[in-house]
């Protein structure tokens, strides 16, 4: 168990270092195992809670393999300025025993997301949101814990963020249906999706399933993190929007499907519960 001043073992260091080099992102046998576990607990049991998940977003091999799926990803710098070579250059070891200390002590905060803004087709700018690489890696570490628990309970209709599954899986099954009989298609998109998220019925979905108070917790922490942006005459201004408002999740931020798998396949697993899929969607369907 790694220590303040401590890394992780040397064994798996040399794996996450031979894996960046080699580009090989499979995932560890320790994992998979964990992940095999938590799936097949929840298909056996619909109505299964589970009481003791943090623990498990420290462990050597968690951690490990969510800087990896990190670094295959890329991705710009947070607000701290902390990119993967600043990571390397400080010891990836030495940097994940931090992290996991501080996350094994609840000592663990936050950062404030940095804003930037990318233009769109129609001329317009999209403002996404980019967390530090610490913040990034947490974000993995819970999706590789908390997917397999709510991917039990997905129906085998919904392909979005969900491991194996496409776009192109799903065009193929429409195309399926139209041959059986079934001609009519719709085409629907909700308006700001991301953006008017209710942090409650979110919270909600997810205490369906998980009754760990320090990950809900640390959901929680996620959800509500400041957004820190500069303007054009170079000042930075921060807002709490996010808290305030008790909605939204920045796009571009990991907590979002535009960016990384972090929370992308949780988001999309927490709702599975109709009720709250309703409350959540908030009338904000617009068919094209």
């Amino acid at each position: 168990m790694p220590v303040e001043g401590r890394g992780l073992s040397s064994r798996l260091m040399h794996k996450v270092e031979k894996d960046r080099r080699l580009g090989n992102l499979s995932t560890p046998n320790s994992v998979r195992k964990l992940r095999r576990a938590l799936h097949v607990k929840a298909k056996a049991e619909p109505d299964f809670r589970f009481y003791a998940l943090y623990d498990k977003l420290y462990r050597e091999d968690i951690l490990a393999h969510a800087y990896r799926q990190c670094r295959a990803n890329r991705g710009a710098p947070g607000i701290d300025g902390q990119d993967f070579v600043d990571v390397e250059a400080h010891g990836v070891e030495r940097w994940l025993g931090e992290l996991a200390f501080a996350l094994r002590e609840e000592t663990y905060q936050p950062d404030a997301i940095r804003r930037v803004y990318i233009p769109k087709a129609n001329g317009k700018l999209r403002p996404l949101g980019i967390s530090t690489l610490k913040d990034r890696v947490c974000m993995t570490a819970a999706m590789l814990v908390l997917e397999p628990i709510f991917e039990a309970d997905l129906p085998p209709e919904m392909y979005a963020y969900r491991p194996r599954r496409n776009a192109q899986q799903a065009v193929v099954e429409v195309q399926e249906q139209m041959f059986r009989g079934h001609p009519d298609v719709v085409d629907a998109d909700l308006s700001d999706y991301f953006g008017s998220i209710p942090h409650a019925e979110l919270l909600k979905s997810l205490a369906r399933r998980v009754v760990d108070r320090r990950v809900l917790h640390l959901l929680k922490q996620w959800l509500e993190c400041p957004v820190e942006e500069i303007d054009k005459r170079g000042r930075k201004t921060r807002t709490t929007q996010a808290k305030d408002s008790r909605c939204g999740i920045p796009q571009g931020s990991p907590m979002t499907p535009r960016t990384q798998k972090v929370t992308s396949a949780l988001i999309a697993s927490l709702h599975t519960d109709a009720r709250q899929v309703c409350k959540i969607m908030s009338h904000r369907v617009i068919l094209k």
